[in-house]
């Protein structure tokens, strides 16, 4: 049972690096491909690039889910990779930028499948009890991809057609020891013998909708926070009237704290639960975006003060992921996380640029911040509305009767 649940445990975690990975690549390489004109992009076409990359993303993550509850979390997870890996392969030999945008789309629909699978393999090879912090630690491999991205950049650019032949290529090398060592988690198997085929309507129906509704608001929310502040907040900290040096270094205590965050909250989330938990960790994030707006003299609070950020901004979108797997039967889990991330990637594409549209009319210093305060304390209403769970799902279950009509 341990080699088993470890081997899963690494596959999953080696899965969500690549989504990691794939955060940076293109950010990594855009100011290259402009100052080099390649195919002749310009920003408009870099930008145009980076949006249909998280649409692909988002049309991925809500496509997975019935497929996944269908046909098993397995196929789709190798399906997904083989994807992501083979079109992001192809990028560099891309013959316009047209063509380079539609690789990055449907790459993107590859990528968005493989996480909201492997969040949902990973907590069904692990007791019910230990299912927040499975999410939360599988997620750190997340931002492990995105440094070694970043690390790997600094060594090849110029030459940016590295960083997508290597992404290509990792996912296309962890196929066979995905087939060959993690095996359908024994949940599915149990349940794909379901009387009727999945609908996503079900995740409406009376017993779901309060979750439903709850973990969508919650979702799109926290990866609203998540791709806005990872965008647009060294600038924000500039307009705020701090330096260049220390406007890119509280990105980077950003992220540390999201590392942090990540190894405590699931762990919290189990033993105390995880709606009592992703409360306290919106709410605190609301606080600390909002006393960011507040300009600090000192760079050691400054730094103390977005690591603390950071700590609640990131995982608490992951403990939605961990409220969902453990809210809903085996028989539409994979339905759920999927529309979950599909609402999510919403999020992370209106983040960027409503953000950006207060940079263009002057008000970001200090209502980016206070947006941001404003986006963690909505989070924080929805999840307040989902209901409780425990081990056994949500609190009150469904009845059998009630279950039975659901699929």
């Amino acid at each position: 049972m341990q080699k088993l649940l470890s081997w899963s445990a690494v596959l999953c975690w080696l899965t969500v690096l690549l989504e990691g990975y794939d955060l940076v690549v293109l950010g990594a390489v855009i100011p290259t491909l402009i100052d080099q004109k390649h195919l002749g992009f310009t920003a408009a076409g870099a930008t145009f690039a980076a949006t249909i990359s998280l649409v692909g993303v988002a049309i991925g993550a809500t496509a997975s889910g019935p497929i996944a509850d269908r046909y098993g979390r397995r196929r789709m997870l190798l399906s997904s990779i083989a994807v992501f890996s083979l079109f992001t392969a192809a990028v560099p030999l891309a013959g316009s930028v047209s063509v380079f945008a539609a690789f990055r789309l449907i790459a993107g629909v590859g990528l968005g499948a493989c996480l909201p699978t492997a969040l949902t393999l990973m907590a069904e090879h692990m007791p019910p009890a230990r299912r927040a912090f499975a999410s939360t630690i599988t997620m750190t491999g997340y931002h492990t991809g995105a440094v070694l991205t970043a690390l790997i950049a600094l060594r090849v650019i110029p030459h940016w057609q590295p960083l997508f032949y290597a992404g290509g290529a990792a996912g296309l090398l962890l196929l066979p020891v995905i087939w060959a060592k993690l095996p359908e988690s024994a949940a599915y198997l149990a349940a794909k013998d379901a009387p009727a085929r999945v609908r996503p309507t079900v995740l409406l129906r009376p017993v779901y909708v309060r979750a439903t509704l709850g973990v969508w608001v919650g979702s799109f929310m926290g990866l609203l926070l998540v791709y806005g502040l990872n965008t647009w907040l060294p600038k924000l900290m500039r307009d705020a009237g701090y330096n260049m040096s220390t406007s890119l270094t509280v990105l980077l205590m950003l992220n540390i704290g999201a590392v942090i965050g990540l190894l405590t909250a699931g762990a919290l989330a189990d033993r105390r639960g995880i709606k009592p938990t992703v409360l306290v960790w919106f709410g605190a994030a609301a606080v600390f975006l909002a006393v960011l707006s507040v300009k600090v003299s000192s760079t050691v609070l400054l730094d103390a003060l977005v690591l603390v950020t950071g700590i609640f901004v990131f995982s608490a979108q992951v403990l939605i992921y961990a409220y969902v797997t453990q809210a809903y039967p085996a028989e539409i889990r994979a339905t759920a996380m999927g529309f979950a991330a599909g609402v999510g990637r919403l999020g992370a594409i209106f983040g960027p640029t409503i953000t950006g549209w207060l940079i263009v009319v002057g008000s970001a210093n200090p209502w980016g911040f206070y947006l941001f305060a404003a986006v963690a304390g909505i989070g924080l209403l929805a999840m307040a509305a989902v209901p409780r769970t425990t081990v056994d799902g949500l609190v009150p279950v469904e009845t059998a009767e009630e279950k039975a009509r659901a699929v």
